[in-house]
This record gives structure tokens, C-alpha cells and sequence, in this order.
């Protein structure tokens, strides 16, 4: 295989997602995989190589992300061997309000994402145990953390701060905004497809997945989010509640007694379409079950619900709207939630082309409409390579100056 490639990892609370990349004058991607269902009975891992055509899909055993993140280094080591990796670059869910670039892995970063793990216990003690495990396999090979964060550390200052006491903010806590790296994506494949007069308007960006967030983009830079200082904030999502009442919490705990713990886990575990519909966690599920299960119906219609309502926030925030975009599993296969979502957004412009929204086209408005809706499939892996990239370049440039 030819050098130099790039080893991407997007650790999750049930997966580890991977591509490799030549990373030479253009990225290119290679091959791509992940291990899927950690922690479950059938760990799966599933892979495509594009250079030589192969795909599979295998059960490896029962294992937890440790166990995982092994498995998968003896794999690459058998199949394309470590040595020819020139660098590994992570998704790391957070990284506070400190780090506004990716970053070289070093022993400070290290400590600084330990004293920050609390602000995302959900995914930032996985991504800091496969860092390590890597470091300790492959000591001398370069690593670099890529913030989804950072897209959002731009915002304006009101959009950023959260009605508590100040001295909270002093320490760091304020709303973060996730999905920055598909963020960042669309913006770059949107100046590809629609020109940069149209990337540089108003943008609201839908990311609906399993984890759903949207943002809203005035010439190329985020200006808010609906998700806040951690991921569980925002509209409802598979599982995660998303905004809430903060009494519901004293209020649990007066009735029945409920821990603080207990409380994170449901609303991070228990809750959204998960909760709402006490069968499932996928809307595709859901959205067979609705016509017989009023549950089912109910957690469709409140998932497009609150994701239209904060389409009017944003293009509020916006001053108006000129793009809008989905994205995610979701966004990029679901015409019905888009249609569903999009009605009676009429008043902003929004008058979606049923023809093209059933068939996933690229565009699904229709012509005249003075709003253009989008759908773009994003690629966070793709983004990590090229910020690896940009910071090799940065040190070598840095060691050829001294």
C-alpha cells in the first residue's frame, strides 16, 4: 500500500468507527470500518476496503472498548501493518472552551482532557483510554485530538452564556456545541456543490442522527447550537432527553427518591424516542409502529416537532434563512421526517419538492423558493484527516524554523 496514510478513529458508547487515508497531495480514502455493538453479546466488525474492492462483516465475540480497540490494533497491525502509519487522528466529543484547533496529542493535552472528563462522561473517558491504549502499543507514532467543539467557540458571546451564577463561567461552563466536525464538512461541501456566495449566507445545519443537533452558520462560522455545555442538551434524540425543566430533577428525587446518577441515566439512556415511545430507540422503528402504537406516534411527532421549532429559533437568530441543510443518518435517508419537519415552514421560504425529497436528491426545494434545502452526507472521518494533515505540516514547518 502506498504511504504516507492516516489512521482516523471516531470512538462512540458502542462503537469505534475507523478509516485509513493516503494522505498525500490529495486525502484519500482507503478503507473504512468499525466495530460495532461493544459491551453487547455480538461484537461485530465490519469493513470496507476501496482499493481492493473487499467488503465483510464478522462477529469477533463479546468484548468491552478496551478489548475492542486491541482487537482492531492486532487487525491493522495483520492487515496493513502499523508501521506504515504516519499518524492517528482521534475525535475527541469535547474539548472545552480551551481548544479552538486540533491538537497534537502531548502530556499536558492529556491532563487537560482528564480534568475536563466530568464535562462529558458519556464519551470522554472511552476516547482518553483509546488515545492511551495506542500510545502505549505504538509509542513513537504521532497523534492528534480533533475537537467537535471547536467548529462552536466562535459564537457570539450571548449565544455562549448560560443564566447561572458567573462564577460558573469562570471555570469553563457555558454552551460548547457538539458536531463541529460534520459541521465544518457541510460548510466545505457546501462551497464545493453551491458556490461560496451561497456557503457564506444563512445557514441552518440539521445533523439528525442517533445524537441530534442543528446550528446556524453566517459566513462560514457558527453563530449558535441547539445542544449546550454537554451533547445531552437540545431537542430529543434516540435517547437523550434534551432540554428540560432543571426542577424535574428535585422533583424526582422528593418522590422517588432518585440519585443524581440515576437522573443521568435516564436522561441520557432512557429518554427521547427511547422514552417517549417505551419500545425504541430508532425512528425507523417508530415510524412503522405509529399507524398501530399511539406511543410511537407521539415520539415521531415530537421529535419534528421540536427540530422545526428550533428552525424557527435559529433563522430568528439568523436574521432569516437562505440554506438549509440535513444531514446524520436521519436527515440524509428520512424524507418523511424532512417533510414532516419542513411543514408549515412555509413563512421562511421553505416549500420542499415532494419528487425530489422521496428520492434523496441533492436538492429537495423547489426551484422558485427563495430558501435552497440541502441534503449532504457528511464525513466526519474525512475531516480528521485533513486536520492531521495540517498539523504535521504545522511541526515539520515548526522544526525546519528552529
Amino acid at each position: 500500500m502506498p504511504e504516507p496514510w492516516v489512521l482516523t478513529i471516531n470512538g462512540g458508547s458502542s462503537s469505534i468507527k475507523f478509516a485509513m487515508f493516503e494522505n498525500g497531495a490529495a486525502t484519500i480514502r482507503r478503507l473504512h470500518g468499525k466495530i460495532d455493538r461493544i459491551g453487547g453479546r455480538e461484537t461485530t466488525l465490519s469493513f470496507t476496503d476501496l482499493a481492493g474492492g473487499e467488503k465483510e462483516s464478522q462477529p469477533i465475540g463479546e468484548m468491552d472498548h478496551r478489548a475492542a480497540a486491541s482487537f482492531l490494533l492486532d487487525w491493522l497491525d495483520r492487515r496493513i501493518g502499523l508501521a506504515s502509519l504516519k499518524a492517528i487522528g482521534h475525535r475527541v466529543v469535547n474539548g472545552g472552551a480551551r481548544y479552538k484547533e486540533p491538537q497534537p496529542v502531548t502530556n499536558e493535552l492529556m491532563d487537560e482532557l482528564r480534568r475536563i472528563s466530568a464535562y462529558a462522561p458519556e464519551h470522554l473517558p472511552s476516547e482518553i483510554a483509546l488515545i492511551e491504549l495506542f500510545s502505549a502499543r505504538a509509542p513513537t507514532l504521532a497523534q492528534v485530538a480533533c475537537f467537535d467543539t471547536a467548529f462552536h467557540q466562535n459564537m457570539p458571546r450571548v449565544a455562549k452564556i448560560l443564566p447561572i451564577p458567573r462564577r460558573y463561567g469562570a471555570l469553563g461552563v457555558e454552551r460548547l456545541g457538539f458536531h463541529g466536525l460534520s459541521y465544518e464538512y457541510l460548510v466545505e461541501e457546501l462551497t464545493r456543490v453551491a458556490g461560496e456566495e451561497a456557503a457564506s449566507g444563512r445557514l441552518i445545519l440539521a445533523h439528525l442522527g442517533n445524537g441530534v443537533s442543528l446550528s446556524a452558520v453566517r459566513n462560514g462560522n457558527g453563530i449558535d447550537t441547539t445542544m449546550g455545555f454537554t451533547p445531552a442538551a437540545g431537542v430529543p434524540m434516540g435517547t437523550r432527553a434534551g432540554d428540560l425543566d432543571p426542577g424535574l430533577l428535585m422533583f424526582l428525587v422528593r418522590t422517588e427518591g432518585m440519585t443524581v446518577e440515576r437522573f443521568h441515566r435516564m436522561v441520557n439512556h432512557e429518554s427521547g424516542l427511547l422514552g417517549v415511545s417505551e419500545t425504541s430507540s430508532d425512528l425507523r422503528d417508530l415510524l412503522d409502529r405509529e399507524a398501530d402504537d399511539v406511543r410511537a406516534s407521539e415520539a415521531v411527532d415530537l421529535f419534528c416537532y421540536q427540530i422545526r421549532k428550533s428552525i424557527g429559533a435559529l433563522a430568528a437568530a439568523l436574521g432569516g434563512l437562505d440554506t438549509l441543510v440535513f444531514t446524520g443518518g436521519i436527515g440524509e435517508n428520512s424524507p418523511v421526517v424532512r417533510a414532516r419537519i419542513c411543514t408549515d415552514l412555509d413563512f421562511l421560504g421553505i416549500h420542499l419538492d415532494a419528487r425530489r425529497n422521496d428520492n434523496n436528491e441533492p436538492v429537495i426545494s423547489m426551484d422558485a423558493d427563495y430558501v435552497s434545502v440541502r441534503v449532504i452526507a457528511t464525513d466526519e472521518e474525512l475531516m480528521i484527516a485533513k486536520a492531521v494533515g495540517r498539523v504535521l505540516d504545522h511541526a515539520s514547518h515548526k522544526e525546519l524554523r528552529t
